[in-house]
């Protein structure tokens, strides 16, 4: 999906770093400014800061001086303001707006029938001037309106951090990206250590845990209840490591020693 994030008559330089890593980050690259404030924008050290190596959409990008020339080859036009207009495009949320368009038809490849999709090829993204927000004008050209849910008494964004929400919105309906796997979770563990502990070895990690819990008196041996198969159901759900056995098993050894110095 072509998606281009267009700004209207951007007066601070940072907001246009900014943007260029908003766009970085959810994987978009095309950055149209319609005449900025500053016509070197682009090259402003500000600029350069707050983009925080998102030089290349920054090189990119492009200057030009009006809407129509921004809008070359747009199909679905999408506006960026908190009021209704009494006249505009509908206004919904962004994800509201994108699950609506998600489960409309295009016609198929082979021209046949129609099949999900987007019905268009190329969308883009208007954000007005800081000071003045988006022109009437400018927001009745779009199919619709995007309002981002905010605080009602406090509902003013910087306009970096509403194109970052909006162009995450967008890439999660294309799809989104996979999430990382944290090194924490016990698939990753598993794999480090070298794979999940067998039946065996958990097993005698239960036997070494029981005798241990016995002699500190946690368990009654004669009215064990469901203690020992509720362990067994934690250590097979945690996926343990045969490290992580070896470790359980030293605690285990160091609850008997503990408790055989108290008899003494």
């Amino acid at each position: 999906m072509q998606t281009r994030f267009i700004l209207i008559n951007t007066s601070h330089a940072g907001n246009v770093g900014a943007a260029a890593r908003a766009l970085k980050v959810m994987g978009f690259e095309d950055l149209v400014l319609v005449a900025p404030r500053w016509d070197n924008v682009l090259r402003r050290e500000e600029t350069i800061q707050r983009a925080s190596g998102a030089l290349d959409v920054l090189e990119r990008a492009r200057i030009v001086a009006t809407l129509d020339e921004a809008l070359d080859g747009v199909e679905h036009l999408c506006a960026t303001a908190m009021t209704p207009r009494d006249f505009g495009p509908p206004t919904r949320t962004p994800r509201a707006h994108f699950d609506l368009l998600s489960k409309s038809e295009r016609i198929s490849e082979d021209g046949r029938g129609l099949e999900p999709g987007f019905p268009f090829k190329s969308v883009a993204f208007l954000f007005g001037s800081e000071r003045f927000g988006m022109a009437n004008d400018d927001v009745y050209r779009c199919h619709a309106c995007l309002s981002i849910p905010t605080n009602p008494a406090f509902g003013s964004l910087n306009l970096g951090a509403a194109i970052q929400v909006i162009a995450y919105e967008w890439r999660q309906a294309l799809g989104g990206f996979a999430a990382p796997v944290s090194p924490s979770t016990p698939q990753a563990a598993a794999g480090e250590a070298g794979g999940v502990a067998d039946a065996q070895a958990v097993a005698g990690l239960l036997a070494h845990w029981e005798r241990s819990l016995v002699e500190i008196g946690f368990l009654d041996p004669t009215a064990p209840k469901k203690l020992m198969p509720r362990l067994n159901q934690l250590f097979n759900r945690a996926q343990v490591t045969p490290e992580e056995v070896h470790i359980l098993r030293g605690v285990a050894k160091a609850m008997a020693q503990a408790a055989s110095r108290t008899r003494r």
